[in-house]
């Protein structure tokens, strides 16, 4: 604040101040809601009034807001060491995260790697695979393969394997290119079949980009079962075994992006198991703390980590953040993994799960839907559009619609989401899609 200006910054509105909120002047939005706590499945704003937090923030929080556990796991934490540089250094809290999170993921991975949010897991992960084959003496291996409405992050490397969009035109200069296969987006099929009588026949641009670039690419890069930001596409699990088989057949590395999918949001631990497979690298984050602290671990095979092992230190994986395996971070997501042992989390995700089948079939037929789609605790409605649109006009004013109503929902474009805390009642549930289904009948 400019000196002499006589307004103490402590006075300020919160629309006036000198944050920079993501996407706010993109989307026309109206000022921020300033939120002073939160509560299981509840946001409560400074004025008191409360809003049922239907995305989970952002996709980040797992079980609720403020879970006592995790809470009291930071306290503690905090009072021992918040902080110390990973480097030559370890502590008892990351050491402990890494064995619980090799025990519970996939076959194979088994070796973890500290970052701080799910961009840098992504960059990790492309980075690993990268310099693995350079020290396999397989240098050409320098490609990567990516699905058509990937998001994988707003770094300039998880830019490059996302998919050309708002999020990315305006950097095109610093990234570099990809090879991109069809998604199993079964709405908007990529060689138009219908899922009834399709032999997942999507898998084979795939397997010709493999065939054709033999001895170049060094991975194929999916989020698995689940694309986020396109548009919250389900994929067929048969996608997915089909990905890591050609994988397999062409001596590629798979990289599971799991940032969003980790942690029960798809009914499993891991969206993988739900396939049968496991990739070579898992990129995670989001739910890795319960929603509380940045933090994300990229793991990958033991394989891949013995090709690093050398007394030639022009191997290391010269990569490194100054908050890697922060004590805070890893007691928090070691509280989040007590929380999955102690109480049955995949169970109630399976409720919800439930919950959303019913008021998803309820909407069958209305005019307005396009196609509904579910998986876990995550189930979407694409409203009809000639294709899916990000920046459709209809998303602002619908999420302005449910915050009138007290339920925080962000359509992405024309696709309406349900991700909630795994606290949320039945009851709670159930109004959020009370509201849904009455501001499809709204939309005009």
């Amino acid at each position: 604040m400019p000196s002499g200006s006589g307004q103490n910054p402590s006075t300020l509105a919160w629309d006036q101040g000198a944050v920079w909120h993501p996407y706010t002047q993109m989307l026309n939005a109206p000022p921020p809601l300033p939120i002073a706590r939160g509560e299981g499945a509840w946001l409560i704003a400074e004025d008191g009034r409360r809003y049922l937090d239907a995305i989970a923030s952002w996709w980040v929080t797992l079980h609720g807001h403020a879970e006592p556990a995790i809470v009291n796991a930071i306290a503690r934490q905090a009072e021992a060491l918040e902080q110390v540089i990973f480097a030559g250094c370890t502590h008892r809290p990351a050491a402990e995260l890494a064995a619980r999170l090799t025990e519970i993921l996939p076959a194979g991975l088994s070796r973890v790697f500290y970052s701080d949010n799910g961009s840098t897991a992504v960059e990790v992960a492309l980075k690993l695979a990268l310099q693995y084959w350079r020290l396999r003496q397989e240098p050409a291996r320098t490609r990567f393969v990516t699905l058509e409405h990937a998001y994988h992050g707003d770094t300039a490397a998880a830019m490059s394997v996302s998919e050309p969009s708002y999020f990315t035109a305006a950097f095109e200069p610093l990234l570099f290119s990809v090879l991109r296969a069809p998604a199993a987006y079964c709405y908007r099929c990529p060689v138009g079949l219908r899922r009834e009588s399709c032999n997942i026949d999507c898998l084979a641009p795939l397997e010709t980009l493999l065939a054709a670039n033999a001895g170049q690419i060094a991975a194929v890069l999916v989020e698995p079962l689940l694309q986020g930001a396109g548009g919250m596409i389900v994929h067929p699990r048969e996608f997915l075994t089909g990905v890591r088989r050609l994988c397999d057949q062409y001596g590629v590395l798979l990289i599971a992006d799991e940032v969003l999918t980790g942690f029960g949001r798809t009914g499993a631990m891991f969206a993988c198991e739900l396939a049968g497979i496991a990739p070579d690298i898992i990129c995670l984050s989001k739910g890795l703390t319960g929603g509380f602290l940045p933090m994300a671990a990229t793991v990958a095979t033991e394989a891949i980590y013995q090709a690093f092992l050398s007394p030639d230190r022009g191997r290391a994986f010269f990569h490194g953040h100054s908050f890697t395996a922060n004590p805070l971070g890893c007691a928090a997501a070691l509280a989040s993994l007590q929380i999955f042992h102690d109480e049955p989390v995949l169970r109630r995700v399976g409720q919800i799960g439930a919950i959303h089948q019913e008021r998803l079939r309820a909407l069958r037929g209305h005019a307005r839907v396009g196609d509904f789609r579910r998986i876990g605790a995550v189930a979407a409605v694409e409203l009809k559009q000639d294709q899916y649109d990000y920046l459709s006009d209809c998303a602002p004013r619908l999420r302005q619609y449910y915050l009138d109503r007290g339920v925080l929902l962000r359509p992405l474009g024309n696709v309406i989401y349900v991700l909630p805390p795994y606290r949320i009642t039945d009851g709670e549930l159930h109004q959020v899609w009370d509201v849904i289904t009455q501001s499809l009948d709204w939309l005009d």
